[in-house]
């Protein structure tokens, strides 16, 4: 069975439980019930699409049977494929920690009725926009997902949540703005929004041209990925939100805007043009995120700056524009996705079992809670790059780029690599001592509660459905260094076929659109 046939159900299976779990709205059991099982069934739908492509080839889904670069098109290659699956397993993960935590507090963080058919509706945005064969259906994609995102930052109506979820709408206003406007330039200009037709279309514009509508695009994708200087509001709005929100959010909506990078420079800007100034905003990226991690007193603070530092490694890759560079970018994403929301989430454990996230106020969680301090040192240290995690894979595969690259500017970026990973460490560290490793009586602000547990030897049972999913991911990171060979092959496959363009033009166009690329190529039009 074609498999690749089912891509739409993508994006359908979580819009249709979405609708079934808003008429469920006084079964909450049934709710929860429905999404996971949708949620569930997508995962396997996506695995069989990765299953379909995990030996090379592209395949263009033509909906409606309108031909491109007329009709709406959805596209599935290796890339795409892995993050549709790596993003379901996180949010699958995520959906069933927040059940549980919803079971636990009484629903008190905001109804279920709310919370199911938002989060699969920004399931849905999420793998709209991993699937999207044209620019428009990409915004399309971002505005399903960033307002299924408003919803689900602000449940609980406290003053916090409200304030950061103005700054969090705002932004992503602007950014989906100037994202419309470049799309009307370029649609403008070129007559097309389809991204493989556009491939072909975009090298005979003036060099000028091209350049503003390159930039424009990176500007709005980075502010979505939050890369320096672009990552402001990050910081301050992902901690006030719920635990498993502030974990997908970090998991999967800035990985969106780096997929939309990556897409930008390989298929549509292929030029090396912009790639110094990549460079410059990946340093800036990783060197200020980290400084901002180290002088956090707060575990969600800290790990929300953490996450804008290691986006910077991702662009890194990218702006290398090697098979290696790129190839070690989207083996880095997948690691990032799965190792962050992990630690977001056992961020919520170390919360519920010491009532704070305030490393001035908690100390000797290692011996109140053993496994929980388990499961923050794995993830722990896998973003830290201790070998031999997928962190530290990733990063010796974008050193490595960078090495063979041998530019003075690309020198600088390895050394600031390895300097952010060793501060990395220190940030952790000094969670982990403070947090876990001391007594409690020896905290800034001891925490009555940790005090009398540490004295009585009372242990706090933590929600299994809470747990359980947290072990899961945690569980998922180290997979990622057991099977590390065939997913480092299947990266180096996927950014190989990204860089020579002619497998994704070839399944949305045709031996025409692929002739046309290669007629720029004899003609020395510059891309």
């Amino acid at each position: 069975m074609n498999f690749t046939d089912l891509t739409p159900l993508a994006v359908v299976l979580p819009i249709f439980g979405a609708a079934l779990t808003f008429m469920l709205i006084r079964h909450p059991k049934a709710q929860q019930t429905v999404s996971i099982a949708l949620l569930s069934i997508t995962l396997l739908l996506e695995i069989s699409l990765l299953a379909q492509v995990w030996d090379g080839g592209t395949v263009a889904v033509k909906l409606g049977a309108w031909m491109p670069p007329f009709g709406v098109v959805l596209v599935v290659d290796q890339f795409s494929s892995l993050m549709l699956v790596v993003s379901s397993a996180v949010g699958l993960a995520v959906l069933i920690y927040a059940t549980g935590q919803g079971a636990a507090d009484g629903d008190s963080e905001g109804p279920v009725s709310i919370f199911h058919p938002t989060y699969l509706i920004l399931m849905a945005g999420v793998s709209n926009a991993f699937l999207s064969g044209d620019l428009f259906n990409l915004y399309v994609g971002f505005e399903i997902l960033l307002t299924a995102s408003y919803v689900l930052m602000t449940l609980g109506g406290t003053g916090p949540r409200v304030r950061a979820g103005v700054t969090y709408v705002v932004v992503s206003v602007v950014s989906s703005l100037l994202f419309l406007i470049a799309i009307a330039m370029i649609y403008g200009a070129t007559g097309t929004i389809n991204m493989a037709d556009l491939a072909v279309k975009l090298a005979h514009l003036d060099p000028g041209t091209q350049t503003l509508l390159h930039l424009m695009l990176l500007i709005a994708f980075g502010i979505k990925a939050a890369v320096f200087p672009l990552s402001f509001w990050l910081p301050d709005s992902y901690p006030t939100a719920p635990a498993p929100v502030t974990a997908v959010f970090a998991g999967l909506l800035t990985k969106v805007g780096v997929y939309a990078m990556v897409r930008t420079e390989t298929l549509l800007f292929p030029s090396e043009d912009l790639n110094n100034l990549l460079m410059v905003v990946a340093l800036l990226t990783m060197v200020v995120g980290i400084l901002g991690a180290i002088a956090q007193t707060d575990i969600k603070r800290l790990l929300s700056f953490t996450l804008v530092s290691h986006i910077g490694y991702m662009v890194f890759g990218l702006a290398l524009s090697s098979k290696i560079g790129l190839g070690a970018a989207v083996y880095y994403v997948i690691h990032h996705i799965t190792v962050q929301t992990s630690l977001f989430l056992v961020t919520g454990l170390v919360e519920r079992r010491g009532g704070t996230t305030s490393i001035e106020r908690l100390g000797g969680l290692a011996k109140l809670s053993p496994l929980l301090a388990f499961l923050f040192f794995i993830p722990a240290m896998n973003l830290a790059g201790i070998p031999p995690f997928s962190g530290f894979l990733g990063k010796v595969g974008l050193l490595q780029a960078g090495v063979d690259l041998g530019t003075p500017l690309a020198w600088v970026l390895v050394a600031g690599g390895v300097a952010v990973s060793l501060l990395t460490l220190l940030a952790i560290a000094r969670v982990w001592n403070r947090a876990f490793w001391r007594r409690p009586e020896d905290a800034e602000f001891p925490d009555p509660v940790l005090l009398a547990g540490s004295s009585n030897g009372t242990k706090t049972v933590l929600p299994r459905m809470m747990v359980g999913p947290t072990i899961g991911l945690v569980g998922m990171g180290l997979l990622l260094t057991v099977f590390a060979g065939p997913l480092v092959q299947l990266a180096d496959a996927s950014a190989q076929e990204m860089l020579q363009r002619t497998s994704y033009v070839h399944a949305v166009l045709g031996d025409e659109g692929v002739a046309a690329l290669e007629q720029n190529a004899d003609t020395g039009v510059k891309p």
